[in-house]
């Protein structure tokens, strides 16, 4: 059952920030051995794939939260962060997300500008030596869209798009009222070489219903990359307590389900990733 599988890492934002640094791509910057360490731990666990630490490391995401990182640099240094910790045998994604902004008309930004942040963000990840893209925890379909089609133009590297869904209603939507149908099949006729869902509102077990409608949808593979379990305030601190092994069985039903690429979003970390990996091997 478990050798066409593929495994990606786990969360690296959380992970920086229990090391008391902040989370983001900056830290690629500021703190590049803690990044090559995260890099190192997960490549140590069995995965298949690293992602890059350069989530939201888009010209206007930086520009408008006032990030002051330079867009070229830090792309480039998480990409050679991945590269560095990956062997032989592993893969590095470069990371896309959103821009933070809303597509008009909800918002002010036009497709045509955030399709141009995201060739300039695809162009700098595959000068880094990237092995193919993850487009990840996107809200819109129209954006992830806009990115796809980035990718697309700048190289033929392969592209994997994951949204976030807020809610199993009508077969799951995401907070922008995509549905998990809508999703696959849009990204499916546009060149995507593998659709899935990660992070989200959504518990394990709702996980792998978003696969099994993901899977209805679509003849390309299905990711899956849930967090751990439901975020909770405690001390003004974001925490996720699912343990390793309860993760795991979660990631079981989600292959159960049909998910081809499994990995792990937020509070996940190396020991999450393990569970995983053993039994698949």
């Amino acid at each position: 059952m478990t050798q066409d599988k593929i495994l990606l890492d786990g969360a690296m934002g959380t992970q920086l920030a229990l090391r008391g640094l902040s989370m983001g791509g900056h830290t690629n910057l500021t703190n590049p051995d803690a990044v090559l360490d995260i890099h190192q731990q997960y490549s140590q666990c069995g995965c298949h794939i690293l992602i890059t630490n350069t989530l939201i490391m888009n010209r206007i995401y930086i520009e408008t939260h006032n990030l002051g990182v330079d867009v070229r640099e830090v792309n480039l240094a998480g990409a050679k962060l991945a590269k560095r910790a990956a062997d032989q045998n592993q893969y590095v994604l470069g990371d896309i997300s959103s821009t933070g902004k809303l597509l008009e008309p909800y918002g002010d930004l036009s497709e045509t500008a955030a399709f141009e942040a995201y060739k300039e963000q695809a162009g700098l990840l595959v000068e880094g030596g990237v092995d193919g893209f993850i487009i990840e925890t996107m809200l819109d379909l129209r954006e992830a869209l806009c990115a796809l089609r980035a990718c697309k133009e700048i190289s033929a590297l392969p592209v994997i798009v994951s949204l976030a869904f807020s809610s199993l209603k009508n077969g799951g939507r995401t907070i922008m009222g995509n549905s998990t149908r809508d999703c696959a099949t849009a990204l499916t006729e546009s060149g995507a070489q593998a659709v899935g869902a990660n992070c989200g509102d959504i518990n394990l077990s709702q996980m792998a219903e978003i696969v099994s409608e993901l899977r209805r949808a679509t003849g390309l593979p299905v990711l899956a990359q849930p967090n751990a379990g439901m975020p909770r305030l405690i001390d003004n601190r974001t925490e996720f307590d699912m343990s390793p092994a309860d993760f795991s069985k979660g990631i079981f039903e989600c292959i159960r389900s049909g998910a081809h690429l499994v990995g792990g979003c937020c509070g996940t970390s190396p020991e999450h990733i393990r569970a995983i990996a053993q039994p698949l091997t």
